[in-house]
């Protein structure tokens, strides 16, 4: 970041106590849901934002808890506490240690492709599974009855079984907060409108007697900062919490740098994707440090942080300390707080999760990104947010290989009055080529996909009667890369065109794959392969396998030609 500017400090100072405005209803609903402590969360924004300021490379993206990791923490610790409130949060803050640990292994090892294994369709139905399943978990509090449950399916059964014994005065404050969240916030965009919601539901409760009428309160909210200190367990002292923290640090990688990445578009400058390991790793270690749990960036805080004006991270040093200061002074203001209004607030902060448009969209485009938005929507929905992460993850590599597993081969044929050819499925009016068949994979020719490619040509080929066929010819130029399965497919194809008498030829194939091909013995069945090798060349024959003339110029020019093609 270029050198800190004066003229700066005034837009990062008003961006930070906007942003602790903003942080403070968010980070006490957030707690909640993590079955941790109101004041924690504000410890995870006030300390993750300081840690994220020394180390990120973000000037926008804000720090905090999150929906997504205050859920997985709640579906995951409770079992591995075994109903103790003390291992619980010590369990919480020890995967926010991992978390950390393992941000700087992956930035060791340079693994910031991390964010490559979630696609961008599985993220649209892994954000609505949560936010669906994060809005089961707050409409108890909104409708003041018990709740419970293990999954989404479960807690709605439970939910709305238990709508016959609804507590009007909570629902009412519930949804008149709803409300005026809701519609201060198409008003007055980029305020704080939640926080005076709250400030203005205290004083509501404080005068008018709502907990003597039913309506549950937060209750008393220790002041003071945290106590620091390491953690109090070991990693070997609790089963599973590798699986959480890497749940934690996938979600928080991937939700950070597509955060980020719109923001350093926006203004203008370059994002580290690697140096966001050591900033979250580094949010995450301090947060730890002060008793908190796992926290990340997020899009909706840190568009409140970017419309507030923030030029720099140092927005977040002033966020640290106006928190620090509400800590200090105003927790015993927050004691009045309606557990209906926290259930508001977070409801309205998921809204954005649940993008259905989205989903119908690519329905209409995409069937298979369709189905792999699904996959993470019924996990979620079915295992909970941990379950669900990893699930997607693995969704998405066996989708990609899939992909990959299948490619398109093309049959070409001539573009009429050219020498060139295209996919004559594709383009009818094509014409056909007598006598030979050229065919075209259009992917990478590898271990998982070779035997497609194989059957899928020798296929077309009975189709079309080997009888009257005398030469195919692959076309490699949308290959970039073959492996030795692709290499061995070539040698089972000569081997099968040779019964029928057919000859076999390759062109256009990159230098990577010519360098394979002629070390595994391939032109010693099928001719040389070289930049100067046309279709159009074999189909005129002015080529033959072996020793031609453009096969020797061919394979001169390569010599003193040391650019790949």
């Amino acid at each position: 970041m270029t050198e800190y500017r004066a003229g700066w400090l005034p837009g990062d100072v008003i961006a930070g106590v906007t942003l602790a405005a903003y942080a403070i209803p968010v980070s006490l609903a957030y707690a909640n849901i993590a079955g941790l402590p109101l004041q924690v969360g504000v410890y995870g924004y006030m300390l993750g934002g300081l840690g994220y300021a020394l180390f990120g490379s973000s000037r926008q993206l804000a720090i905090g808890p999150t929906s997504a990791i205050s859920l997985m923490i709640a579906g995951t610790v409770g079992a591995m506490a075994s109903g103790d409130p003390q291992r619980y949060a010590q369990i919480a803050t020890l995967a926010a240690f991992t978390v950390a640990l393992l941000c700087l292994l992956a930035w060791l090892l340079r693994l910031s492709v991390l964010v490559r294994l979630i696609s961008d369709s599985i993220l649209v139905g892994f954000k609505a599974g949560a936010g669906l399943t994060i809005a089961m978990t707050q409409l108890p509090s909104l409708f003041g009855v018990p709740g419970g449950g293990h999954n989404f399916f479960d807690r709605a059964w439970l939910f709305v079984n238990q709508l016959g014994h609804m507590q009007y005065p909570v629902l009412v404050v519930g949804i008149l907060a709803l409300g005026l969240i809701a519609f201060g916030e198409r008003i007055f965009p980029g305020r704080p409108v939640a926080l005076c919601v709250v400030a203005l539901s205290i004083v509501a409760a404080t005068v008018l007697g709502l907990p003597a009428l039913g309506v549950p309160i937060t209750g008393k909210i220790p002041s003071g900062l945290p106590s620091f200190g390491g953690p109090a367990l070991r990693l070997r002292d609790v089963e599973g919490i590798f699986p959480l923290a890497g749940g934690c640090l996938l979600l928080a990688y991937i939700e950070g740098v597509s955060a980020a990445r719109t923001f350093a578009a926006k203004h203008g400058y370059a994002l580290d994707p690697r140096q966001e390991l050591l900033g979250i790793g580094a949010a995450n270690f301090m947060a730890a440090l002060g008793h908190g749990y796992p926290v990340a960036g997020g899009l909706s805080q840190s568009a409140v942080n970017d419309k507030a004006g923030a030029r720099t991270p140092l927005a977040l040093v002033f966020a640290s300390i106006a928190l620090a200061a509400c800590l200090l002074f105003l927790t015993g203001f927050l004691e009045e707080l309606p557990k209906a209004v926290l259930a508001a607030v977070v409801l309205t902060a998921i809204y954005g999760l649940l993008d259905f448009p989205a989903l119908l969209r690519m329905w209409r485009i995409s069937r298979l990104d369709f189905y792999a938005a699904t996959i993470a929507l019924a996990s979620v929905l079915l295992l909970g947010i941990l379950q669900g992460i990893l699930l997607a993850a693995l969704a998405s590599i066996l989708l990609l290989l899939g992909r990959v597993s299948n490619p398109h081969v093309a049959f070409l044929g001539r573009i009429p009055g050219t020498d060139r050819f295209s996919d004559a499925d594709r383009n009818t009016e094509n014409e056909p080529l007598p006598g030979a068949l050229v065919f075209r994979p259009e992917a990478s020719v590898i271990y998982v996909n070779a035997e497609s490619v194989f059957d899928t040509v020798l296929a077309r080929l009975r189709a079309a009667d080997p009888r009257t066929i005398r030469l195919v010819v692959c076309d490699l130029s949308a290959s970039p890369y073959m492996d030795l399965a692709g290499s061995r497919m070539l040698h089972e194809l000569h081997k099968e065109l040779s019964i029928w008498g057919i000859e076999l030829r390759v062109v256009a194939a990159r230098a990577l794959v010519r360098d394979l091909l002629r070390a595994d013995g391939v032109t010693e069945k099928v001719g040389a392969i070289n930049r100067h090798l046309t279709i159009e060349g074999l189909l005129k024959g002015n080529t033959a396998p072996g020793d031609s003339t453009a096969d020797r110029l061919g394979d001169a020019g390569e010599a003193r030609s040391a650019s790949p093609v």
